[in-house]
């Protein structure tokens, strides 16, 4: 549907977009990409200082990609922050929920059930748990950042004028215009180039610009101080290279973030400089 298969197959993790040259990544440590230094949670937090954002790519198959999201996490309310968590695995119907388990309402049981944890998302909740308790141990804001999957879907196989006029009225017109944001795209997608016919780009663009209106909505309407930071936790795809939530967020707002990169790696291995502030490196899963 996407075209046909390009003759030279691109690493999404080496592309040469943002700051130039490569960093060394290696399992169970950060790279923190403008010294190329291994550094700590310590210095991530350090570097979150005076920023209303940070994002926080995974690998969703990844434990060790969950504990180290927990892990910035604590170190951020550790520091004095007052921490929100916005999750790429809810979609915005299910905020009520999120609401419930941030004060301690509902059980595990109660809110897997009553968020509908699988058919939001459907990965092992065991992964995830350590984030969620942090949450609840510290009363942290939750929001749910993502849209129905139907509109992604539809935008995907009709494009976005498709949308209903309601569905419309609850997501940010698109900015179709960023030339590195394609560029990943591609990769991501194996190097089939797109076609004009396709519209799954449009669809993740929608998916990008309705997480980061989500982020900005809450803000807009919720109580913030300048301790205040905004935890994006997403797929990879959606903040690398700065080009996903966090670009359509800066695009809109002005603000500033620090973003983090997971990625699996069997040995100490290159990357671009340019994939975010800070990369982290994860021991490969096993497949099943």
């Amino acid at each position: 549907m996407i075209g046909l298969l390009s003759q030279v197959q691109v690493d999404p993790m080496n592309l040469d977009i943002g700051s130039k040259g490569a960093i060394e990544v290696r399992q169970e440590m950060i790279t923190e990409t403008r010294s190329g230094r291994f550094v700590s949670v310590d210095n991530i937090v350090e570097a979150a200082r005076g920023k209303r954002f940070v994002f926080v790519g995974e690998d969703h198959t990844s434990p060790e990609a969950h504990k180290w999201q927990d892990a910035v996490i604590r170190g951020l309310i550790n520091d004095g922050r007052n921490v929100i968590v916005g999750l790429e695995m809810y979609q915005r119907p299910m905020q009520p929920f999120l609401d419930m388990w941030s004060i301690g309402y509902l059980s595990e049981e109660d809110f897997l059930a009553k968020s509908d944890w699988k058919g939001q998302w459907g990965f092992d909740f065991a992964l995830y748990r350590p984030i969620f308790e942090t949450v609840r141990n510290n009363s942290l804001r939750l929001v749910a950042l993502n849209i129905p999957r139907d509109w992604v879907r539809t935008v995907g196989q009709k494009g976005y004028d498709s949308l209903s006029a309601e569905a419309k009225a609850e997501v940010p017109p698109l900015f179709l215009g960023n030339a590195e944001h394609k560029k990943i795209f591609t990769a991501l997608m194996g190097g089939h180039p797109m076609t004009d016919s396709s519209h799954i780009y449009e669809a993740q663009v929608l998916w990008d610009e309705a997480m980061a209106d989500s982020a900005i909505k809450y803000l807009a309407k919720t109580s913030v101080t300048d301790k205040t930071v905004f935890v994006v936790l997403a797929g990879n795809g959606h903040v690398m290279y700065r080009q996903g939530i966090n670009y359509r967020i800066k695009r809109r707002t002005g603000k500033q973030g620090i973003t983090v990169i997971t990625a699996q790696v069997e040995k100490p291995t290159k990357m671009s400089k340019g994939l975010g502030d800070f990369v982290i490196g994860l021991e490969p899963v096993e497949a099943k």
